[in-house]
């Protein structure tokens, strides 16, 4: 297991997601609907942090709980480049790149909660290497 987040590439693709989309919706079509745009910025935002925030809280439980939270982020976003390209905001070609990430994401994601539910490990807050 690694020992940032930093270090995982269920994260370092979820900094690109995040480029991507920040990319795709900075034009002006995308400007027009602030609503959708940010909550399309928000949810790719979402997966990056809750995969930091959950492996910051030191307890594979805690982790299992935030990276199902990202999945999720990973899913609304998938749904909302849908509505992107019934607005005409974004091609059905920027949609599949997106949705491509999202589930590559999903799947990294998946892999890892079985393996800290098969794992037994309880994480650093319980074995007193927390912190460092």
């Amino acid at each position: 297991m690694a020992k940032t987040f930093e270090e995982t590439d269920v994260w370092k693709e979820s900094r690109e997601l995040v480029k991507l989309v920040y990319k795709m919706t900075s034009g002006l079509q995308f400007k027009k609907d602030r609503v959708l745009l940010d909550q399309v910025r928000r949810a790719s935002v979402s997966i990056l942090s809750n995969i930091a925030e959950g492996f910051e809280r030191g307890s594979n439980t805690e982790l299992t709980h935030f990276l199902y939270i990202a999945k999720g982020s990973a899913g609304e976003l998938r749904a909302q480049m849908y509505v992107a390209v019934d607005q005409g905001y974004i091609s059905q070609a920027d949609r599949l790149k997106v949705h491509e990430r999202c589930m590559s994401i999903s799947c990294q994601i998946a892999g890892l909660i079985k393996y800290l539910k098969r794992s037994g490990l309880k994480g650093s807050k319980f074995s007193g290497q927390e912190g460092r």
